[in-house]
């Protein structure tokens, strides 16, 4: 019998999402610069700036809230080809400093 978490399947089909993206956009510049074990995320609420987190940033609560209004904007078709977050710069940055404190 298995258990099912919600956030931690969300967050899987996010990353099997974003690898997906990150293959079709191999050959491109965007995805330059991103090590094993990162996802890069484009943020920002007008003008975009790309961050590379560490994909255990995904199954935090914090960043699965970021990720449910993601897609709640966006849906599965991100307008920069990558996995875009409508968040401030700021905010953001503020965020994944705790994370790097966990």
């Amino acid at each position: 019998m298995a258990i099912r978490v919600p956030g931690i399947m969300h967050a899987k089909q996010i990353l099997r999402l974003s690898s997906l993206f990150a293959n079709k956009a191999s050959s491109t510049s965007s995805s330059v610069g991103v090590p094993k074990g990162y996802v890069a995320v484009y943020v920002g609420e007008s003008e975009r700036k790309r961050f590379v987190v560490p994909i255990s940033f995904l199954s935090q609560p914090l960043f699965q809230e970021l990720l449910s209004k993601a897609e709640e904007e966006f849906g599965y078709n991100y307008p920069t080809g990558g996995l875009t977050i409508p968040c401030r710069e700021d905010l953001f940055a503020d965020l994944t400093s705790r994370l790097h404190g966990l």
